[in-house]
């Protein structure tokens, strides 16, 4: 940045000075310390323990599903040889039973598009917070900090007459 523009801009000086040991010393103790981190999140997620039996409630419920399809089956042939005066109730049992087959499918598609949810969750949040440390060490490696400072919203106007006025 020119002197000529830190001074239209009131913008303090900037460092047109390379880093001294100490600051890169510093830069890669920080690189270290958080491949560190990096490493014992990666040791705590191991150690966690994980979710079991996710297979045997998917054939627990592809169970009750055939099992409520079979006996659906069977009542609708039972209703269909019986008198007609109590086929209704068969039929409605029946009907009954097939809801519960059709619910059955239903919490295990349910389960499985909460744990795909859940996946990319995890990973849409490790991926910013991978984003964010990659952000914060070229910050540092730039030698970039945050300057605190006030804005002003100027239209392009305003901006060619300060410039016209500060060169008068």
């Amino acid at each position: 940045m020119s002197k000529k523009l830190e001074d239209l801009f009131n913008l303090p000086p900037s460092p047109d000075f390379p880093m001294s040991k100490e600051e890169i010393e510093q830069i890669e103790e920080d690189k270290q310390h958080l491949a560190e981190v990096g490493e014992a999140i990666d040791k705590i997620d191991a150690a966690l323990p994980t979710v079991r039996d996710l297979e045997a409630s998917d054939k627990e419920m592809d169970d009750l599903a055939k099992l409520a399809q079979e006996n659906f089956q069977n009542l609708m042939e039972l209703g269909m040889s019986v008198d007609s005066r109590f086929s209704g109730t068969i039929f409605q049992t029946a009907g009954t039973l097939l809801g519960h087959a059709i619910t059955a499918k239903q919490a295990k598609l349910d389960k499985k598009l909460k744990m795909v949810d859940l996946q990319l969750k995890k990973a849409a949040q490790d991926f910013k917070e991978q984003q964010a440390a990659l952000k914060q060490l070229e910050n540092k490696d730039a030698g970039v900090d945050a300057v605190d400072g006030e804005g002003v919203v100027l239209d392009r106007n305003d901006i060619i007459n300060a410039i016209l006025n500060k060169n008068k």
